[in-house]
């Protein structure tokens, strides 16, 4: 183990032993998405995030002279403007303006992009004091932290510390109540202000059409720092740019909704060019950074990230940032964005450790204002990571020697199935495995691999569909075929009798995603072209599948694994344009009225995150199950992750993955349901083994699972053998 990552998983085992950290950041994140629902009432989400992407796409396209109209305008209003190359080229320039203007004291409001730079140190190291300005960021500077959140850096903290961190700034003891930690903060602060002799800020958005500058914030030290001292100087991202006022206005719109869940920050802050200032004029310095945002703009791969307008929605609504914290779960910048801008702001070896730790819920890519699908580019940084370091021996061994080769890797798993027999003890469950594989077995019981898988039964399986609807493949998927035969054999059933044929294409392979999530492209790319070879063997209406994250790969992945291969891409895309979701499938195209019993039965339903943010998939099997009489509870946080991530959950991070599904079984045993439904076989291994291993009386299934259950005993007037 490399000695970064044997350092990463000390850092995740300290987050994870403090219980308040985690109550903090849940505390949050439930608060958090309630008044940010609130603030968007009435609003169109998608279209405002349909319009910023487009504006940022375009400011992307032109960025060359949309740069260079900002700087004229900005120029001819009286600022001046310096474009940063580089991290030490922004430090230069504002270290020497300040020893040129004999600056002794720095006041700053917030600005990512001087932590991005270590400005602070560098200033510092001039000997020249920095004083932030901005509550959250004078009480990590305090610390001697760094932030754990864009919006809110010292979110990680609670009361208590802060107490006693300003206790030692005054010298006497400050009661731990937040009136008058903020009241302290501004003693200690207001006469910085007066004494400094510049101030350094952010900006939110940099308007090319005149050369203006906007800060949107809550405090009022941003507008005292930008106006009282004699030398203001703005670091700005080039990514910041916007091309003219009525674009600044469609970010404003989105921006505070989506960071704070607020219709409109208490400031919102407008500069262009240099203003009076006593006997003489204010100098206005704007430092444009660009410290690698060109490269990543030539980028096909990951463009999209400079979309971002650096709201910190992706931190706030991700578990794994609940479970470890901005300190864990980040570099510089924090959270899923800021895995990307790490691997191109500070290098690749700086967001090796932290790409691994993204479960790939896209829980980020559903609030992203800016409609960045922040996981399909954390996979293309996956993929880059594999080609630079490897994906270990091990893995390498398993995906490129066993899944490529379908007849070995089922052999082995049949292999498997027999030689398991001394830990199941004739049950479908394993509780303790021994020796080291204990840790698997810890906190959740895992089920076994079956007798006979679903692809040796299959031709034995007897279907009555006189003249079917439509005829269907099924893609089972490794659970779903070796681990849960018996769902397969559901959907049969269930299909059957609502008319229609189920195929079983024999050659079909694992979907490739444990290799794509660990950065195996090229095992992807060859499982890809043995699943579209087998399944599009012969013609079918329809290829359905019972686990979302096969769904994606089918539908997403290869599309994007095939696109440049003149052979393949049309082959993928009439695959990927087939493909859906069984329980999809079902709602909207076929009828179940008469066809499913009432069943008296107190559910809840668990969202997998791939259905419902991959495959849109989420109302229908809450509608099928309605069907079928079933009484449905709504848990909290229904679409919260549950924790399992494949690889995840067993090799990767299986103590983030633990901490994750103790939140979710709480909210399934809140909701007093017999049993929780779900639509993705992975999710069913990690909810299932977690309630056994707690000893719950409350059932895991699949939706296809009850509606077999549901299906009325005797088949429709002229059903007959087919």
């Amino acid at each position: 183990m490399k000695a970064r990552t044997k350092e990463y998983k000390k850092r995740i085992e300290r987050a994870l032993a403090t219980p308040k950290l985690q109550d903090t950041l849940h505390r949050f994140g439930d608060a958090y998405l309630q008044a940010r629902q609130k603030a968007f009432a009435g609003l169109d989400f998608e279209a405002l995030r349909d319009g910023i992407a487009r504006m940022k796409d375009r400011v992307l396209a032109e960025r060359e002279r949309l740069l260079e109209q900002f700087v004229a305008n900005a120029e001819s209003a009286g600022a001046r403007v310096f474009l940063a190359r580089t991290a030490e080229d922004a430090n230069r320039y504002i270290v020497d303006l300040a020893r040129e203007r004999g600056v002794r004291l720095v006041v700053k409001s917030k600005s990512m992009a001087s932590e991005e730079i270590h400005l602070n140190a560098a200033i510092e190291k001039a000997g020249i004091r920095a004083l932030e300005t901005d509550l959250g960021e004078w009480i990590i500077q305090l610390a001697g932290q760094r932030p754990s959140h864009m919006v809110l850096p010292a979110i990680h903290m609670v009361k208590e510390e802060v107490a006693e961190l300003f206790s030692r700034q005054t010298g006497r003891t400050e009661p731990a109540e937040i009136a008058h930690l903020v009241q302290v903060a501004r003693e200690q602060l207001r006469q910085g202000y007066l004494e400094a002799d510049m101030g350094i800020s952010g900006a939110n958005m940099a308007v090319a059409e005149t050369g203006a500058i906007a800060l949107v914030t809550n405090e009022g030290n941003a507008r005292l720092v930008t106006t009282l001292p004699r030398i203001h100087v703005a670091l700005v991202g080039i990514e910041k740019l916007v091309p003219s006022l009525e674009d600044a206005a469609r970010v404003l719109q989105v921006l505070p909704r989506n960071a704070t869940g607020q219709s409109l920050t208490s400031y919102v802050t407008w500069i262009r060019g240099a203003v009076p200032c006593g006997d003489g004029e204010k100098e206005l310095h704007i430092v444009l950074l660009d410290n690698g945002r060109s490269a990543l703009a030539e980028s096909d791969r990951y463009r999209d990230a400079l979309r971002c307008i650096k709201c910190g929605a992706c931190a706030n609504v991700c578990p794994v940032y609940q479970s470890v914290g901005g300190h864990v779960f980040g570099h510089v910048y924090i959270g899923a964005i800021g895995i990307i801008l790490t691997a191109f702001y500070h290098g690749l070896d700086q967001a090796a450790e932290i790409v691994k730790a993204c479960i790939g819920c896209r829980a980020c890519v559903s609030v992203c204002p800016s409609g960045i699908d922040l996981e399909a580019i954390i996979l293309h940084l996956r993929e880059t990571l594999g080609e630079e370091e490897g994906i270990g021996a091990a893995r390498s061994l398993v995906f490129r020697k066993v899944l490529r080769n379908r007849a070995l890797f089922h052999t082995l798993l049949r292999t498997a199935s027999k030689l398991q027999k001394p830990v199941t003890r004739g049950e479908r469950t394993i509780r303790h495995l021994p020796l080291f594989f204990n840790s698997l077995t810890e906190w959740r019981s895992l089920p076994a691999i079956a007798e006979k898988p679903l692809r040796d039964t299959f031709a034995g399986i007897r279907q009555r569909v006189a003249e079917p609807k439509y005829t269907v493949a099924f893609f089972a998927g490794c659970l779903n075929d070796f681990v849960y035969p018996e769902m397969g054999e559901a959907l049969i059933r269930v299909l059957n009798r609502l008319g229609v044929r189920v195929t079983f294409p024999r050659r079909q392979n694992c979907c490739g995603i444990p290799a794509l999530y660990s950065g195996d492209r090229q095992t992807a790319v060859a499982l890809a072209k043995q699943n579209i070879d087998a399944l599009l063997a012969r013609e079918v209406d329809f290829i359905v599948t019972t686990c979302p994250t096969c769904t994606m790969s089918l539908r997403r992945d290869f599309v994007d694994l095939l696109r440049d291969n003149p052979a393949w891409a049309a082959r993928a895309e009439r695959l990927a344009a087939k493909t859906c979701d069984v329980a999809g499938f079902i709602h909207d195209h076929l009828a179940v009225d008469g066809v499913l019993d009432e069943v008296k039965q107190k559910v809840t339903y668990h969202d997998s995150c791939h259905l419902k943010r991959g495959a849109g998939v989420w109302r229908q099997p809450r509608q099928l199950l309605a069907k079928s009489g079933r009484q449905l509870v709504e848990m909290a946080h229904a679409d919260r992750c549950c924790g399992f991530g494949g690889s995840y959950s067993f090799s990767a991070h299986p103590e983030i993955a633990r901490r994750i599904l103790e939140d979710k079984l709480a909210d399934i045993e809140a909701t007093g349901a017999d049993c929780v439904v779900m639509d993705c076989p992975g999710c069913l291994l990690q909810i299932a083994g977690g309630l056994d291993k707690r000893g719950s009386k409350v059932r895991a299934r699949h939706t296809i699972e009850l509606l077999d259950e549901a299906l009325k005993k005797s088949p429709p007037a002229g059903e007959n053998d087919g």
